[in-house]
């Protein structure tokens, strides 16, 4: 079939490439229609690894998805061919302890789509399970349903760490995973959001969006102590990391209140310092995240309902044909732009 391929380090085109399209009982095979763009794909393509995953042979990118149903397999009877969908795109082995836990998320051997050395979605149809694929309401557009993916693990996010009504929240950096950490928060039930950044483009994009729900505020240009302060007078109930720097990590406590929790979601590089005592002294709660488990229908039913919309994110789109144009594109796109989104139909 056809697909984009990232043939190397630096190396894209779209070419026929041979996967398998056999359907088993228990899967259904989709025509793609919508792919997004996430900075992970952008990542393995210009530097051909993501700390220890590397490409080592040609990968299919792309796994944020849309689709139609094409094919079901034998045991499917909740899905039938023109059923529009979006899919999760790690598929765990069941039977791990992980799994069992209810944690297939940390299953050490998923298959994630665009993951070395896993084919992604950017080609004509896909072959997945049919318990990871989810029906789209009629009024959803293909492109809100690629960003369910992204979205899921705002959810999840919120869900896992115990959002409740009345809470405040600060979200450390501005980029799509922030925003998206922002929204499911403030759809969760968090009263008034912060969000930082050092690049004011990023932060523009949040107040023309979104002002007035999510206050957004540039460290690099002002006290953020001071205005948390004044919004948050007792700290914020939560802090969640998303920009993965060392400095924002290791200033967390500083920003919480006595009892509060403190998100990790960003990675950083290397070892990063924090202090002990400062969590200690205020009882504060950890928590680690890693992607996202059991949350892909709340993501839907979010923006479905309109409680989150997901549109003012979506800046550009491609045609398939000009895949690697929107990769150039989304390599190098100006701070304010989220998703690019490149249309297979």
């Amino acid at each position: 079939m056809r697909a984009l391929v990232l043939e190397e380090q630096d190396r894209i085109r779209i070419r026929d490439i041979e996967v398998n399209e056999t359907v088993g009982p228990d899967d259904v095979k989709i025509k793609i229609a919508a792919v997004g763009i996430c900075g992970s794909d952008v990542h393995y393509y210009k530097h051909g690894r993501i700390g220890d995953f590397v490409v080592r042979e040609p990968m299919i990118l792309g796994h944020e998805a849309s689709g139609i149903i094409a094919e079901v397999g034998k045991n499917v009877t909740n899905f039938k061919p023109g059923d529009r969908v979006c899919m999760e795109p790690g598929i765990p082995n069941w039977l791990s302890r992980e799994s069992m836990l209810g944690m297939y998320n940390i299953d050490p051997s998923v298959r994630f789509w665009a993951t070395p050395p896993v084919h992604g979605c950017l080609c004509d149809s896909v072959v997945h399970p049919a318990n990871l694929t989810f029906k789209i309401p009629d009024h959803m557009t293909f492109d809100e349903a690629v960003m369910v993916e992204p979205l899921t693990l705002g959810v999840h996010v919120a869900r896992k760490v115990g959002v409740v009504p009345g809470d405040t929240a600060i979200v450390t950096g501005a980029g799509p995973i922030g925003v998206i950490i922002a929204l499911a928060a403030l759809a969760s039930g968090c009263s008034k959001v912060i969000i930082t950044d050092v690049v004011q483009e990023k932060l523009d994009l949040v107040e023309n969006a979104y002002g007035g729900r999510i206050m957004p505020f540039n460290v690099a240009k002002g006290d953020l102590k001071q205005f948390v302060s004044e919004h948050f007078p007792y700290g914020a109930d939560i802090l969640f990391e998303a920009s993965g720097s060392a400095k924002a990590i290791t200033s967390a406590p500083e920003f919480v209140a006595a009892g509060g929790k403190i998100v990790l979601i960003g990675m950083p590089q290397g070892t990063t310092p924090i202090d002990v005592v400062a969590l200690q002294v205020k009882e504060i709660v950890t928590y680690s995240i890693f992607r996202y488990a059991n949350d892909y229908q709340r993501a839907i039913n979010f923006i479905a309902s309109g409680q989150i919309d997901v549109k003012p994110l979506i800046h550009k789109h491609y045609n398939f044909e000009d895949s690697v144009a929107a990769f150039d594109f989304a390599a190098s796109a100006p701070p304010g732009v989220i998703k690019t989104i490149i249309n297979m139909m």
